[in-house]
C-alpha cells in the first residue's frame, strides 16, 4: 500500500500500517509543555500519578518563550512550578533565556525526520519544516504523555498543494505564505495534513519553510511538509546536532491524496494580511498608505536570522520614521548571537530599532508587540485576530515590508524606500 508522508510517521510510531480516519495509538519521540500549559500539566500529573517518574526523562522537556523572563507574578509563578518538577523528575528546562521552544528543539536535534514530538503548543507543526510530525494538544491529553510517552490521534487525511509559477524578486517566504492563506482559506486543509510541492518551494531555505510550515496552523491544516529538498537546505539541515537525511521521509508513488490544489504564484509581489483574519490577504498595493504607530518583527513564524537579515538590508543608513517604533525579538538565543556576530543587531539599533531578549514576544500578553486601543501595528506574526496583541489593529506582513513602513511611517512596498 502506497502511503503519504503523515501515515509513513504514524505507522511507523504505530506499529501497523494505517489508513486515514482510523484512530491509533502512536509512541512519542519527545513530549513537551510551555510555560503556558505546563503548570497545568504538573497539576494533572501529580493528581493522577503522584511522584511516579516520567516515562523516560530524556524526552520530556519544558521550554519556556511565551512570557520571559517572567513579566507578571502568573508567569514567574508558573515558571518556578514547571522548574521544580522538572528538578524532581530529572529531566530538561530550556529556560528563559533560550527563546521559541518549537525552534530551540529543531536547534537541539531533538525534533528530525520520521519524528513525532507533542506540546502545549499551537503552533507546534512548525516542526513538519524538517520533517518531523509536530502536534498542538491540550493539558490533559499531555500530561497523559508525560508518563506513557503515548497518544491517540486519528490518522489525518492529506492534501496536496502544487505551487505554479514564480514570484516576483520582491516576495519573500512571508508572502508567498500569506498567499497561500489566502488561497486555501480555513477549510481546504482543515484537519488535514499538507505536503507543498513546486519549485518556489523547493526553492525555500530553512527559515522560509519554517515561516512556512508555521502558518499551516491558521490554514487549519495538522501540519504541512515541505518533501523536496534543495542542497542549502540539505547542507543547512545536515549541521544541525543528530540530524540524519538518512530518515528524510517521502510520500511513495501512487500515494492517495484527500485533493490535489493548484496555486499559481507567478508574479507575486509583496502581501499584506489586514484584520483582523490571516487568510484576508491583500496586494501591498490596496493597503498602501495606511497610517502606522508601530512595527513588530519576530515571532515563531519570523523571529530566523534571514528575516532580519531582510529588514536589516532596507534599514541601513536609515531612521525610523519620528513617532513610529519597530520592535524586535529574535527567536532563540542562537539566532540572537549569529546577529550580534554579523553586526545585524547593530543595523538595528542604530536605525532606532528597540531589540529584545529571545522569546514569542507580543504573541503572549506583556511583551513587545502589543497594541493598545486605535494603536495601528505592521507586524510578522502568524495572528491579527481581534484582541490577540491587544485591542489596536494589526496587519501582517514580511520582514521587509514591515521595515519598508516604520521608515516611511505608513504600510508601503520595500521598491519604494
Amino acid at each position: 500500500m502506497s502511503l503519504t508522508i503523515i501515515e509513513k510517521i504514524i505507522s511507523n510510531h504505530s506499529g501497523q500500517q494505517v489508513k486515514p480516519g482510523e484512530i491509533v495509538w502512536m509512541n512519542l519521540d519527545l513530549v513537551s509543555a510551555r510555560d503556558f500549559g505546563g503548570p497545568n500539566v504538573v497539576k494533572h500529573y501529580r493528581r493522577e500519578y503522584d511522584d511516579a517518574r516520567v516515562f523516560d526523562a530524556s524526552r520530556v522537556v519544558f521550554t519556556f518563550d511565551l512570557c520571559v523572563p517572567a513579566c507578571t507574578l502568573k508567569y514567574a509563578d508558573n515558571q518556578q512550578v514547571c522548574r521544580e518538577f522538572a528538578r524532581q523528575q530529572g529531566f530538561r528546562v530550556f529556560d528563559v533565556d533560550q527563546g521559541i521552544g518549537s525552534h530551540v528543539m529543531i536547534e537541539q536535534g531533538l525534533a528530525g525526520p520520521g519524528k513525532t514530538v507533542v506540546g502545549t503548543d499551537s503552533h507546534l507543526n512548525i516542526l513538519g519544516a524538517v520533517g518531523c510530525f509536530g502536534q498542538g494538544m491540550g493539558d490533559v491529553d499531555i500530561t497523559f504523555s508525560f508518563r506513557t510517552g503515548r497518544t491517540w490521534f486519528e490518522v489525518p487525511s492529506t492534501v496536496m498543494v502544487q505551487v505554479k509559477g514564480q514570484p516576483s524578486t520582491l516576495a519573500t517566504p512571508k508572502d508567498l505564505t500569506l498567499f497561500l492563506c489566502k488561497s486555501l482559506g480555513t477549510k481546504k486543509v482543515a484537519l488535514k495534513a499538507v505536503e507543498f510541492y513546486g519549485e518556489a518551494v523547493r526553492a525555500l531555505s530553512l527559515d522560509g519553510r519554517i515561516t512556512l510550515c508555521s502558518m499551516v496552523t491558521e490554514m487549519a491544516g495538522i501540519v504541512g511538509f515541505v518533501p523536496e529538498l534543495n542542497e542549502a537546505v540539505q547542507a543547512k539541515m545536515m549541521a544541525l546536532p543528530c540530524f540524519d537525511l538518512k530518515n528524510w521521509i517521502a510520500s511513495d508513488q501512487g500515494a492517495q491524496y484527500d485533493e490535489i490544489i493548484e496555486v499559481d504564484v507567478s508574479g507575486l509581489g509583496p502581501q499584506v494580511a489586514v484584520p483582523y483574519l490571516p487568510h484576508q490577504v491583500r496586494d501591498i498595493e490596496e493597503v498602501q498608505g495606511t497610517k502606522i504607530d508601530t512595527g513588530f518583527i519576530g515571532s515563531c513564524t519570523n523571529g530566523r536570522g534571514e528575516d532580519f537579515r531582510q529588514a536589516a538590508q532596507i534599514l541601513k543608513g536609515q531612521k525610523i520614521k519620528e513617532g513610529v517604533t519597530l520592535k524586535c525579538v529574535p527567536a532563540t538565543r542562537q539566532v540572537y548571537r549569529q546577529l550580534l556576530e554579523e553586526g545585524i543587531l547593530e543595523s538595528l539599533i542604530n536605525s532606532g530599532a528597540i531589540v529584545s531578549n529571545p522569546g514569542c514576544g507580543g504573541c503572549a500578553e506583556g511583551h513587545v508587540g502589543l497594541t493598545g486601543e486605535g494603536e495601528v501595528q505592521i507586524s510578522t506574526g502568524n495572528r491579527n485576530f481581534y484582541g490577540k496583541q491587544g485591542k489596536g489593529k494589526t496587519y501582517l506582513a514580511s520582514p521587509a515590508v514591515v521595515a519598508a513602513s516604520c521608515l516611511a511611517g505608513e504600510i508601503i512596498s520595500p521598491e519604494e524606500i
